[in-house]
Parts: structure tokens; sequence; C-alpha cells
């Protein structure tokens, strides 16, 4: 089982990530649109398992399946769609062993780069919320410091709560 390490906010993750995100949009080339930092790590203040979250926008998904030896170079593990269609999803170690990095890479358009965009939107623009949902990952890694999949399976309701309300707030955002 992996450790569940959830740590305070650290503000060296938004360094991390431009330096992550220059060598992925280099080795992905002209293919990229955008590369967004999401998760955790990507909102201010709060606790989170020090993983860098990257989603990439590309403009043909496809085109990622044969530029897979090239983000190996940098790293990292090819996980295919890993359970959500549409996506490319790959994760990197440092060489001590511990996840460093995960990148989700969708087509724009999909309505996952929506999703994880209005979820870390809402929360940067919600501290109350963003608040309880650092305490609930800090409750969830105490409980669980061994047991991934438990402490994934505790934040479920939560996410899918604020992913609703996310969504209600964007398109109250959009109205004139």
């Amino acid at each position: 089982m992996k450790r569940v390490a959830v740590v305070p906010h650290d503000p060296q993750w938004a360094d991390a990530f431009a330096v992550e995100s220059q060598q992925i949009a280099d080795a992905l080339g002209e293919n990229v649109v955008a590369i967004h930092h999401i998760g955790s790590t990507a909102i201010p203040m709060i606790y989170a398992k020090p993983i860098i979250d990257l989603l990439v926008e590309v403009k043909d998904i496809n085109q990622v399946n044969q530029q897979n030896s090239t983000l190996e170079s940098l790293g990292y593990e090819v996980m295919g769609e890993f359970g959500i269609p549409g996506r490319r999803y790959f994760r990197k170690n440092n060489p001590a062993g511990m996840r460093t990095h995960h990148v989700h890479i969708f087509e724009v358009g999909s309505p996952q780069v929506e999703r994880h965009l209005n979820f870390r939107d809402y929360m940067i623009a919600h501290p109350e919320a963003a608040q309880k949902y650092s305490d609930l990952k800090q409750e969830l890694g105490q409980k669980y410091p061994n047991d991934i999949e438990k402490y994934m399976d505790g934040k479920d309701g939560f996410i899918q709560e604020i992913d609703q309300k996310a969504a209600r707030w964007r398109l109250g955002q959009m109205t004139p």
C-alpha cells in the first residue's frame, strides 16, 4: 500500500509546476494548447499530498500516443486512459520512488477539462470550502495513513458536491 502523506501548502509547488509544464510543453510540441496546474497543490493554503497535477489540453489526443516515449524520457510512466475515457495519464516518481507528478491529458473541449478547472477555481474563490477540503484531507490522511484507496474514497462525496457547486458557480459567472 502507498503511504498517504498530507502536508501543509508549499509555495514552491507553483515553481515545480512551472518547471514541469515547460518540459511537457517542449516534449509535446505544437499539439499543446494549454497546461494548467490543478489538484490541491494549485489551491493556496490548503493541505495536500505533495504531488503536482498538470492538466494538458491538446489538439489531438491520439497524437499523444505517438509521444509516449518522449514523456517516458522525462521519467513518466505511461498509464493510458487509466479509468477515464479520452484521457492520457502519466505519473512520475523521484529517485527515492515517491510520486511527484501526475499528468492528465485531454483533447480541447473535453468536459473533464472544464470540471477540473471549475473545481480549482471554485476552491480558490471560496476559501471556506477549501478549508473544509483541507480539513477532510488531513483527517483522512491520519485515519488511513497506509491506504490510498480509502483516502480517495473518503474524499469522493465531497469532491462530487463541490463539482456540482463549481459548475453552477461557473455558469453564474458567465451570465451578464
